[in-house]
């Protein structure tokens, strides 16, 4: 057993949630593909382990490992939650669910219980997934396919595709009787948004998250959309969101936590109107808001 080098190992990492519901949410996603492409662009995957088959479900692994064997990893995208390695033949799709992370390490270092998927770089460095939780998902996708691909076709609108209007969403709402924070974590409408950054985009929107969705009017569609930006913009640039663990590489910390308005602070005042924020269970999901400057019209 070889003992771990701590100076040498860079941890890439999303939110670890024990006992919590928060998920990595788009820009947690973007920031640990921002830190992976800084350490993985223009490096040759030489081979692949895998010691937790259902990673990549649905594939016929033997194929996957051979026909990623020798790919250089030219750039990384990201499409709502999923990250995107472009290859030089295929794409290699990677979900981090709940507690997926990327690991970098010294082909020396131990492998430890959790780390499931092991790429063997040029460099004498593996890139190392790991997932305490196994729900993380990888798909290798040839590149005609990408777009068409089951698990990238019915997602919707990036926060800034220019297609993203009120008359879009009002179209997409028109039926739906469900409360506006549930719609919004929809990820077939607006791809990206969780539940930390639904309930602050609805708090500096002005809407009670208990809202019909098919009820917001024009004025309220165009804040959801201009305050999505906002927030969203604001974290990215912050790193994301620490609470509880997040790393997004070793040593730095997502800051955005600083700036919330109402996630997580049940029983606070509320930084506009002193009123006592509140949390109510809207679909099963923990949601933050503050009754006076969202108030509830319908």
């Amino acid at each position: 057993m070889v003992p771990e080098k701590n100076n040498t190992n860079i941890k890439i990492s999303a939110i670890l949630t024990k006992g919590s519901d928060i998920m990595p949410e788009l820009p947690e996603v973007e920031t640990v593909r921002k830190t992976l492409l800084t350490k993985l662009k223009n490096r040759k995957i030489l081979s692949m382990d895998v010691y937790y088959d259902n990673i990549f479900e649905k594939e016929n692994l033997a194929k996957t490992k051979k026909n990623i064997k020798n790919q250089t990893i030219n750039d990384i995208k990201r499409r709502g939650k999923w990250l995107i390695f472009e290859l030089d033949d295929y794409d290699l799709l990677s979900h981090l669910r709940m507690e997926g992370k990327y690991l970098y390490r010294t082909k020396n270092d131990v492998i430890k219980k959790h780390e499931h998927v092991v790429f063997n770089l040029d460099n004498n460095i593996q890139l190392r997934y790991q997932d305490v939780r196994k729900f993380g998902k990888m798909h290798l996708v040839k590149k005609e396919d990408l777009k068409t691909c089951e698990y990238l076709k019915d997602l919707g609108y990036e926060p800034w595709d220019k297609n993203l209007n009120p008359a879009y969403l009002k179209e997409k709402y028109k039926n739906r009787s469900h409360p506006i924070k549930t719609v919004l974590l929809d990820q077939s409408i607006i791809v990206g948004i969780g539940n930390i950054y639904a309930d602050e985009i609805l708090f500096l929107s002005k809407i009670n998250p208990w809202e019909k969705a098919k009820n917001l009017n024009e004025t309220q569609l165009e804040n959801i959309i201009k305050n999505t930006k906002i927030v969203l913009d604001k974290a990215i640039k912050e790193g994301g969101t620490t609470i509880r663990s997040y790393t997004s590489s070793e040593g730095v910390t997502g800051r955005f936590q600083n700036d919330l308005n109402v996630h997580k602070r049940e029983n606070e005042k509320c930084r506009i109107c002193q009123t006592i924020i509140v949390r109510d269970k809207i679909g099963g999901r923990s949601s933050y808001y503050c009754p006076k400057c969202q108030k509830l019209n319908n």
